[in-house]
């Protein structure tokens, strides 16, 4: 009788499909890192235009579609507010979608290295 925690043998087509999971996963992985950096220095830039807008006590322009336009430190404030939130609903989005690429990418590693020893050892 089969010990039930003994995984069933992998046949080599399983193995193949296990290491390009894995291998896909690492990519999403890099790319979604390069994403999350991006929007770190998109609230960084964020932060600092509202800081600069709160301490503005003249005019107060942004860019549109490329062309300045001039409003008014109220308009300027809610726009930047409205820029974070989104910014951080991304963020928020993208860190779990981070955080369960990597939790499947240490399963399939570990799979991965039981194999390998299990190849080792025959």
């Amino acid at each position: 009788m089969e010990n039930p925690k003994t995984p069933a043998p992998y046949n080599e087509k399983d193995i193949e499909k296990m290491i390009k999971d894995y291998q896909q996963v690492q990519a999403q992985m890099r790319s979604l890192a390069m994403q999350l950096d991006q929007y770190q220095l998109q609230r960084s830039e964020i932060e600092t235009a509202k800081a600069e807008v709160e301490k503005a006590a003249g005019k107060v322009y942004l860019t549109v579609g490329g062309v300045m336009v001039e409003t008014n430190k109220e308009a300027a404030t809610k726009n930047i507010t409205e820029k974070m939130e989104l910014l951080e609903v991304r963020l928020q989005s993208s860190s779990k979608q981070y955080n369960e690429l990597k939790a499947k990418e240490q399963t399939l590693r570990e799979k991965l290295t039981q194999l390998s020893k299990q190849q080792e050892q025959k």
